[in-house]
């Protein structure tokens, strides 16, 4: 049960017509390779592109996460000011390409979130060509995921444990008893081996972090490395005293779970010359670290997957594929998910 399967549950349930079960192999406290969400940073800058579905369904979600930060501080949100650097030899990066957006010296999301303004070129100084701050979000995952799931039973949602083969498996196991009239697949990286599902465009981009004690005083990233084209430089501070997430890598294809000890030691080095602030100026031995993590990200080739389909007579609703941009695409994903289970549930008369 990640970000996209307990926003999308919550989302139902708040409609009040809808008795939800909630299956899931993992739930929130799990910590496991094949469970994205707990590793995430998370946060919201968007990497969509322009005038795409995908950029709507992100620009959905700040409404939803700016009024968690603002009004629910139980839900592990909160304001941070955020810089974005950018170097011109990035661009055509296969990393650059796939970020391209915040590549942009003007983004779209610049009318979406507060304070947007370009950075200054003395704080840009000599290796970054532009950049940008604004205010944005960074999410406690370890509060929020808990959060989520603690809403979704406040409004009656069950959840259950299984491990499921065949995505029709889901419609058997609903909590009273009887046949569900419509699963919602938010299997993530799972989608690629769940039967009925079998989707070959899914592929792994993993994601090694460091998490530590000292406190950041802006969430920000560059555009590239010097380290190889699977490298970037992120770091932000987790809401409620969670710890500042050091990251990472991109890395296409790799499904490996285990800690590459090399690669952290380059995350370290590069978020402290980013933000001297996390060490007062100092080395990466003035780093208290938490701990390391790996996490697998559910890329999928041709974008997010939000489509309705008839799988063995059973009404199928798809909600997955996120990458690495689950949560910051959360609300507007499980809203479009939401419209796709009313059309199918409950058919309106044509005029």
């Amino acid at each position: 049960a990640g970000v996209a399967g307990l926003t999308t549950a919550l989302l139902l349930a708040r409609e009040s017509k809808y008795l939800i079960t909630v299956a899931a192999k993992h739930m929130p406290g799990d910590y496991d390779i094949e469970y994205a969400s707990p590793w995430a940073g998370a946060n919201y800058w968007p990497i969509s592109e322009a005038g795409t579905e995908a950029a709507e369904w992100d620009k959905n979600t700040w409404p939803e996460l700016e009024d968690l930060a603002k009004h629910h501080p139980e839900a592990g949100v909160h304001y941070q000011d955020t810089a974005i650097y950018n170097r011109s030899k990035d661009v055509d990066s296969s990393l650059g390409k796939y970020l391209a957006e915040k590549l942009k010296a003007e983004p779209w999301y610049k009318e979406v979130v507060p304070n947007f303004r370009p950075l200054s070129k003395e704080r840009l100084g000599s290796r970054y060509s532009n950049g940008h701050a604004f205010t944005s979000v960074c999410i406690n995952t370890a509060i929020y995921l808990p959060w989520l799931a603690s809403q979704c039973l406040s409004k009656g949602v069950v959840f259950k444990r299984a491990n499921l083969k065949h995505v029709c498996d889901a419609s058997g196991i609903h909590h009273t008893g009887r046949k569900a009239d419509l699963v919602v697949n938010c299997t993530g990286l799972s989608a690629s081996k769940l039967g009925g599902v079998e989707d070959q465009n899914m592929m792994p981009i993993r994601g090694q972090t460091v998490l530590v004690r000292n406190e950041a005083d802006v969430m920000c990233s560059s555009s590239g490395t010097d380290d190889g084209d699977e490298e970037v430089c992120y770091l932000m501070q987790r809401a409620a005293g969670g710890g500042t997430l050091l990251g990472g890598s991109y890395q296409r294809g790799n499904w490996d779970s285990q800690l590459d000890p090399s690669l952290a030691v380059r995350i370290m080095k590069r978020a402290v010359e980013l933000c001297p602030a996390l060490t007062g100026g100092k080395g990466i031995e003035h780093l208290d670290i938490i701990r390391h993590g790996v996490g697998l990200r559910p890329y999928r080739h041709g974008g997010t997957r939000i489509e309705k389909e008839r799988i063995d007579g059973v009404w199928t609703v798809h909600n997955y594929g996120h990458g690495g941009f689950g949560y910051q695409s959360s609300y507007g994903c499980s809203q479009k998910a939401l419209k796709l289970v009313e059309e199918v549930l409950i058919p309106r008369s044509v005029l």
